[in-house]
C-alpha cells in the first residue's frame, strides 16, 4: 500500500471510482480533501487527517467521563468541543431521576456510543446495547492520544490493536474520540500506553507495523532495564 502526506488539492487518481474518506472528486480526478497521509490500497484511496479535533458522528463508540448531573441528563466530555448528552432512558436498567448520581457520578467514565447528531451539534448517547458492551469502566486505565492518530491505532481490518492485545496480553477498546481503555497487570498497562505513544509519534511513517513487533519484542525482553530471558515467555502470550 502506498503512502505519503498530501495537503488539500493535490491529485491523487484519475479513476473517481476509488475515491475514499478524506478526498473529493474535481473534473474527473481524485483530490485531497485535507493535509493527512494518503492511503492507496487496490479499490481505494483515503487520507487519514494529521491534526485535527474529534467531531462526533452517529454510531462512533467513544469513551466519555461524567462531568454534570443535571434533571434527566448526564453530561459528558467525549473529548470534543461538544458535550456529550447522555439522557436518563438511555441508561441500561430503569431509574428514577433522583437516583441518578446513585449510578454516574461525576467524574466516572463510561463507554458510549453516540446515538444521534444533530445539525446544531447537540451529541445524544446512549448506554444500550444488545451485546451489553456500553458500560461504566470501573478498572484499568485510560490513555488519550489525537483522534486523528485512531485509524493507526486500529490498523488495517483491526491488525494493529490485535497485535497489541495478543502481543502485550491485556484487554483494549479504542474510542473515535481519542480514549483508549486498557485493562491488565499495572506493567502490561504501562507496556501498552509506551506502545500506543509510539504509535501516535510515527502514524506518518510506513512499516509501522514491522517496527511495532521489534518495539515490543524488545520491550518485553527488557522490560524495565530488567532482563527476562530466563522467564517463560509464554507469560506475554
Amino acid at each position: 500500500m502506498e503512502k505519503r502526506i498530501v495537503i488539500p488539492g493535490d491529485l491523487l487518481s484519475d479513476d473517481i471510482r476509488v475515491s475514499g474518506s478524506g478526498t473529493y472528486v474535481a473534473d474527473g480526478t481524485v483530490r485531497a480533501a485535507l493535509y493527512g497521509l494518503m492511503n492507496k490500497g487496490e479499490r481505494y484511496i483515503s487520507v487519514i487527517p494529521l491534526a485535527g479535533r474529534y467531531i462526533p458522528q452517529t454510531s462512533d463508540r467513544v469513551i466519555g467521563v461524567i462531568t454534570e448531573v443535571t434533571y434527566s441528563n448526564w453530561i459528558v466530555d467525549i473529548n470534543s468541543p461538544y458535550d456529550g448528552l447522555l439522557h436518563i432512558s438511555q441508561y441500561p436498567r430503569r431509574i428514577e431521576i433522583e437516583q441518578m448520581s446513585r449510578y454516574l457520578k461525576v467524574g466516572d467514565c463510561i463507554l458510549t456510543m453516540v446515538k444521534d447528531v444533530d445539525a446544531s451539534m447537540k451529541v445524544e448517547l446512549t448506554l444500550r446495547d444488545k451485546d451489553r458492551e456500553l458500560r461504566r469502566l470501573s478498572d484499568g486505565r485510560i490513555t488519550a492520544i489525537s483522534p486523528t492518530k485512531m485509524p493507526r491505532v486500529i490498523g488495517r481490518s483491526g491488525s494493529m490493536i490485535r497485535l497489541l492485545k495478543s502481543e502485550i496480553g491485556c484487554n483494549m477498546f479504542v474510542g473515535q474520540n481519542g480514549r483508549i481503555w486498557i485493562n491488565g497487570s499495572e506493567d502490561r498497562i504501562d507496556l501498552a500506553i509506551e506502545a500506543v505513544r509510539y504509535i501516535e509519534a510515527n502514524a506518518h511513517t510506513p512499516g509501522l507495523t514491522d517496527r511495532m513487533q521489534a518495539f515490543l519484542k524488545a520491550k518485553k525482553k527488557t522490560r524495565f532495564g530488567k532482563t527476562y530471558e530466563n522467564e517463560d515467555e509464554e507469560e506475554w502470550r
